[in-house]
């Protein structure tokens, strides 16, 4: 199939309701959130939703596609930094290999506290990087799950911690395509996700089949599943989220130009 056929996806369930039902005609590619980057860039797929912080280190080759993002509303229940000690007593933190906005993000909000703590990259396994580090920030699925099971360790939700601090929602993840692709693929792909997302928000069945399909994939309660859709991630980009992307990108990423979107969609 050709790359402008192939939505990309998130693995985590932050994505599932807005790619619950793809229609013959389209194919999904389902990667971690840093490795889409590649992919849409490779052109292995028409659109993806990178990491906030990929869009800004290649805004010379990559548009934003409006209305749609991953967005925490205030606590995002899935960017957390846990830890066996208070975060101002933290001489080093491990920082997951799979994202880099939510790193960004955690260098950003502890330098507001001045803090500087030493910072290691490692594979996304908390055990491990509590063996090596005071601290350990985790992402997606692993980290709701990690804080049902360690709910003492958790330290900071980085989502909830940012909201604070601009009063701004934070968007984690943009639906973003490059520069060359075809406008009318981008507008099908669009049309595809948004509609996907807005039936899951309208329609009680199909709601709960996601969330039902979600739970079981990532071994969470429906009711804790429900929760994160309900109260902490959002699929919609909408003008306060845009808000909360230009300050991401201007104070956090250090980008002076604002973003750039697809004036045809």
């Amino acid at each position: 199939m050709s790359w402008d056929g192939v939505l990309g996806r998130v693995s985590f369930i932050n994505c599932d309701p807005v790619f619950h039902t793809i229609p013959e005609g389209w194919q999904v590619l389902s990667a971690p959130p840093s490795w889409l980057t590649g992919h849409l860039l490779r052109k292995d797929c028409i659109t993806a939703p990178i990491p906030t912080a990929d869009y800004a280190s290649n805004m010379g080759k990559l548009s934003l596609i409006r209305d749609i993002g991953i967005v925490g509303r205030e606590s995002v229940g899935s960017v957390l930094l846990f830890g066996n000690r208070p975060i101002e007593t933290m001489r080093d933190i491990a920082l997951p290999s799979d994202s880099s906005t939510s790193n960004m993000l955690m260098r950003w909000i502890l330098k507001q506290r001045s803090l500087d703590p030493k910072y290691v990259k490692m594979g996304p396994d908390m055990d491990s990087m509590l063996d090596e580090c005071d601290g350990a920030l985790i992402i997606g699925d692993r980290a709701i799950a990690a804080a049902i099971n360690n709910p003492d360790l958790v330290r900071m939700d980085l989502g909830r911690e940012w909201a604070e601090i601009t009063g701004l929602p934070m968007v984690f993840g943009v639906f973003a395509a490059r520069k060359d692709s075809d406008g009318h693929s981008i507008i099908r792909a669009r049309e595809l996700m948004l509609r996907n997302y807005n039936i899951f928000l309208e329609q009680e069945e199909v709601r709960n089949i996601v969330i039902s399909d979600a739970s079981k994939k990532v071994c969470l309660s429906v009711e804790r599943v429900g929760e994160y859709y309900d109260n902490e991630v959002s699929n919609l980009l909408g003008p306060e989220s845009i808000k909360g992307l230009s300050v991401f990108l201007e104070e956090v990423c250090e980008v002076e130009s604002d973003p750039l979107w697809f004036d045809h969609v």
